[in-house]
């Protein structure tokens, strides 16, 4: 077997890495990940909330910083409750702007109703309408 190492000292370390550990590093690193998982939904809701002044924001982003932990605590105890309504009013308020974007919602019907437009228009065929038909109706 060939082993690639920096220094053949090293070799005794990548072999003495007991299946505990390995456990423990990933279980350390997941937890690290969820983390900063946290941190970014929490600095995302601050700047979010609409009932916060700038001066708030800017107090709690920096007591995010300077005590990690113990704002992050501090913040889901005190404004825990509203992340939740905050974040689906969002999302709420993007489907409607994506929504709005794309021209809204349309049922089969007034998609079949276009598609008839522009066969009499001489658009398209009649076989690309029955084509187009069949994919609206089957979806």
């Amino acid at each position: 077997m060939i082993r690639l190492a920096a220094r053949p000292d090293m070799l005794n370390d990548m072999d003495n890495y007991p299946l505990l550990d390995l456990m423990l590093t990933m279980l350390w690193f997941f937890f690290f990940v969820a983390w900063l998982f946290l941190l970014v939904n929490l600095t995302g809701d601050i700047f979010r909330s609409d009932d916060l002044s700038g001066w708030g924001k800017a107090g709690w982003l920096l007591f995010l910083i300077a005590v990690p932990v113990i704002a992050a605590l501090f913040y889901i105890g005190i404004r825990g409750d509203r992340m939740m309504k905050r974040g689906i009013d969002d999302a709420q308020a993007r489907d409607a702007a994506l929504r709005t974007f794309y021209g809204g919602t349309s049922s089969p019907a007034d998609d079949l109703t276009k598609l008839a437009a522009l066969r009499d228009n001489g658009t398209i065929t009649a076989p690309e309408f029955e084509l187009q038909k069949a994919r609206i109706l089957t979806v």
